[in-house]
């Protein structure tokens, strides 16, 4: 898969002048054990800080190894100037963690005070204006430190390739569809380039494919991967030859950066101009790596990518669309699963045609029907339907409010085996206490109506990597269990 950036981990110790050096050694000596036995490689800096000359010198260790990703241990109480210059002056994301107490017969003479020491590097690290991941709880040993290290790889994973990110859009919004529009200010927060195109750019580039000897390898592979759901194999050869404008034009304009995603465009002009829509084409983008999102929807474009990076799998971008009608509640899903869901908890995730093979059940590629009811057939086929597997999901967002300011929200839930019986690429969400989050998160702080899917639960690891980037803690909202009351929730019970 594309846009998955390596990280490379390294683990400096760090040591008060009035703690022996040799417990933060032996204790960093022992994460490195635990880490490379559970997770794998992690460089190992043999310069333990104390001071600032040291902490230049440990720094060009990592540095000289490739390391794109620091771990800072508190082996004992910890130098509070040099341990927070580590992050200010590596060139990339770092994080905090510190060592707990082995035995109690070691309290005399071994005792580390790494617990009250993280007090005082959170403290620099607010002084100096500095953003390190901190864990839930960053405190522990051996073992517990490499599970915080693992999960640290995953947060530093988005940090570094959002740092090397160029967001490529075609298009303004469609008319009376403003919803998906937010300032790009935070983008630039974020280290992300955007880069604005008309689609009169695109159709010029698509127009020059026109005859491209590589069409018919394409046309093959798109075949093979529809197999029997290939109903509209007219049509191959157009989406081919869109798919290869698509990416020849992220390769022309990475520019400084290496990885490329897309927020798109597909009405109203697409189909009639262009002879078809996207949607398969930019499922296939998905699986590759590449997430494509629909009607411009910028946040949502980087929404899937941060979701491809946390759960290293093809995302999907779908609208909170439609209610699970009551008889079809009542007969497939009440009572039916192992979380008793009720009716407000379900609702049903649509867009056209945008999600990638391997995460529908079962699917075809023909007509768009919403198009199809304006525009004629043949101007609208290339979508991709069919139902989306069950199995674990997390819904979520990443947005910029429309006076500029980052907020998110994450829920997990499932996707039910349960078939929808209607169109597009679509499934049966179920969510606790979706009803309460819907009215008191999505339709209160005005979120647009996409949101991102990954198809496994990956809500802790993505309320971690929102806070690291910079969206205050109350900010990022998820759905509140039964019993606690959203700010906004009328306190008096309906009787």
């Amino acid at each position: 898969m594309k846009n998955l950036p390596e990280v490379k981990m390294g683990i400096i110790a760090v040591s008060r002048d009035c703690f022996p050096m040799s417990l933060s050694e032996s204790r960093r000596k022992a994460v490195v054990a635990a880490y490379n036995a559970k997770y794998g490689e992690i460089f190992e800096c043999q310069t333990t800080v104390e001071n600032e000359v040291d902490m230049r010198k440990a720094l060009a260790e990592v540095n000289a190894a490739g390391c794109n990703a620091l771990v800072v241990y508190l082996g004992n109480f910890g130098p509070e100037t040099p341990e927070t210059l580590l992050v200010k002056e590596f060139k990339g994301p770092s994080a905090v963690i510190a060592a707990a107490e082995e035995s109690g017969d070691r309290l005399l003479d071994d005792r580390g005070d790494a617990y009250c020491g993280m007090l005082n590097a959170s403290y620099n690290l607010k002084l100096r204006n500095l953003r390190a991941y901190i864990p839930e709880y960053p405190v522990g040993d051996a073992d517990e430190c490499a599970d915080m290290i693992n999960d640290f790889k995953t947060v530093a994973r988005v940090g570094i390739a959002l740092s090397d990110l160029k967001i490529i859009s075609f298009g303004p919004r469609p008319q009376d569809f403003l919803a998906c529009n937010a300032p790009i200010k935070q983008l630039y927060n974020l280290d992300v380039e955007i880069e604005e195109n008309s689609e009169l750019d695109l159709f010029e580039a698509f127009k020059k494919h026109e005859g491209d000897e590589r069409i018919p390898a394409v046309v093959e592979d798109m075949a093979a991967e529809l197999g029997a759901g290939n109903k509209k194999p007219e049509i191959l050869s157009t989406l081919a030859q869109y798919e290869l404008t698509l990416r020849d034009w992220i390769e022309a304009h990475k520019g400084c950066k290496s990885n490329v995603i897309v927020a798109g465009k597909c009405w109203p002009a697409f189909q009639t101009q262009f002879k078809c829509v996207p949607c398969y084409v930019n499922s296939r983008l998905a699986k590759d790596g590449i997430p494509v999102s629909c009607e411009v929807d910028i946040y949502g474009a980087l929404s899937e990518y941060i979701g491809e990076l946390v759960s290293e799998d093809t995302v999907t971008l779908l609208d909170i669309n439609n209610t699970v009608p009551k008889d079809m509640y009542e007969a497939e899903i009440k009572g039916k699963f192992a979380y008793d869901y009720k009716l407000t908890d379900t609702f049903m995730g649509f867009h056209c045609g945008n999600t990638a093979t391997d995460k529908l059940a079962f699917c075809e590629m023909k007509n768009q029907k919403i198009m199809a009811r304006s525009l004629p057939v043949e101007v609208t086929n290339g979508t991709l339907e069919g139902d989306l597997i069950p199995g674990e999901a997390t819904i979520f967002r990443l947005q910029s409010t429309a006076d500029a300011k980052l907020r998110a929200y994450v829920a997990e839930g499932e996707i039910l085996p349960v078939r929808t019986r209607s169109f597009g690429a679509i499934g049966v969400f179920a969510v606790p206490e979706m009803g309460r989050f819907y009215r008191h998160v999505l339709v209160q702080k005005n979120y647009p109506h996409h949101a991102a899917i990954t198809f496994h639960h990956n809500g802790r690891l993505l309320y971690d990597v929102f806070k690291y980037l910079g969206v205050r803690f109350d900010e990022i909202d998820y759905n509140q269990p039964a019993g606690v009351r959203y700010k906004s929730e009328n306190p008096f019970p309906k009787m």
